[in-house]
């Protein structure tokens, strides 16, 4: 739906122009009508708004910067799409939190995870908040952030660990951290919260496109494979379950009722689009922790899962100039 909007709107736009081509000078006045200019917008996140991952394109920024944006992460797949619309900043980093689109300087980590990968780039400068991005002249925002801040990729390395040391059996990453689990969740909607407050004051008259996450694990748990490193490896059944509900689908709540307290902010819902996608599906839009052959995804989007991101942002900030 979203791609056939962006074409019926793109075509819009190019029948407009043929049609003023044609009108006789006569009839179109002394001064001709001046061309729409560009929406400016900005894209802020992490890693699921940067891309990071091979499976979801190739690093393009020379020199690196270690945030690790890739070709075909969605904000460069609405770039290509909406060109000639919205003119795109795109500052979003792998392994931000909130606060550093909010108001901390991030040292980028590129590809350098040791003892897994050692990266030659490797250390990086700092970045800015991703906020100074932003400013008076502004007209949409599009800010996909809080996973890092919640803490989910240190679930991702504790609960294989817990999950084999248990044999695959029973709940111990849950029974391990989920006493936890509330006290995170409050501090993604605090900072959510202060984040947005802090994009508005920066551009008073932007629309802010909260970008939530997609669905990574299924529904029914027993679609994964214990021990498959191209799924969730030694992560159990159970703790899939908690990881699903409790964390993942508690982290889309609060970031969307986050949105609710802000006139100019709305959610943007990849979870539900993306069901029958995630890491143990055929047609799965995030990758395992590894992609055959040999490289490391960590449970990210693959390029399809940027499409359908692409697809439902797209329409959304069609309808901030609709």
């Amino acid at each position: 739906m979203a791609r056939l909007r962006t074409r019926l709107a793109l075509l819009g736009s190019a029948v407009a122009l043929a049609a003023g081509a044609l009108v006789p000078a006569q009839l179109a006045g002394a001064q001709p009508a001046a061309a729409a200019e560009e929406k400016q917008w900005v894209a802020l996140g992490d890693s699921y708004t940067a891309g990071v991952i091979r499976a979801a394109g190739n690093t393009f920024e020379v020199p690196r910067d270690g945030c690790e944006r890739t070709d075909r992460s969605y904000p460069q797949v609405i770039d290509r799409d909406l060109g000639g619309l919205f003119e795109l900043t795109n500052v979003s980093c792998g392994a931000a939190t909130i606060e550093n689109v909010t108001d901390a300087p991030q040292d980028p980590i590129g590809r350098h995870l040791p003892p897994i990968s050692e990266d030659p780039d490797y250390p990086f400068p700092p970045v800015p908040p991703q906020s100074e991005a932003v400013g008076p002249d502004t007209d949409v925002i599009t800010v996909g952030a809080g996973g890092n801040t919640l803490g989910f990729a240190d679930l991702l390395l504790k609960c294989p660990q817990l999950g084999g040391e248990n044999d695959g059996k029973g709940t111990p990453c849950k029974d391990a951290h989920a006493d936890g689990i509330a006290a995170r969740l409050k501090k993604v909607r605090q900072e959510y919260d202060r984040m947005l407050s802090v994009l508005h004051e920066r551009a008073p008259h932007a629309k802010i496109l909260a970008v939530g996450y997609p669905t990574i694990i299924p529904q029914d748990t027993s679609n994964c494979s214990y021990g498959d490193l191209t799924q969730f490896g030694t992560i159990t059944q159970g703790d899939l379950a908690w990881l699903r509900h409790d964390v993942l689908e508690s982290l889309n709540k609060a970031i969307n009722d986050s949105t609710g307290t802000q006139d100019a902010a709305s959610f943007v819902d990849l979870y539900t689009p993306s069901q029958h996608h995630s890491v143990c599906d055929d047609s799965k839009w995030v990758e395992g922790f590894v992609t055959l052959p040999d490289q490391l995804s960590f449970v990210h989007p693959n390029a399809l899962g940027h499409r359908n991101a692409a697809d439902h942002v797209e329409e959304a900030m069609l309808n901030t100039i609709s």
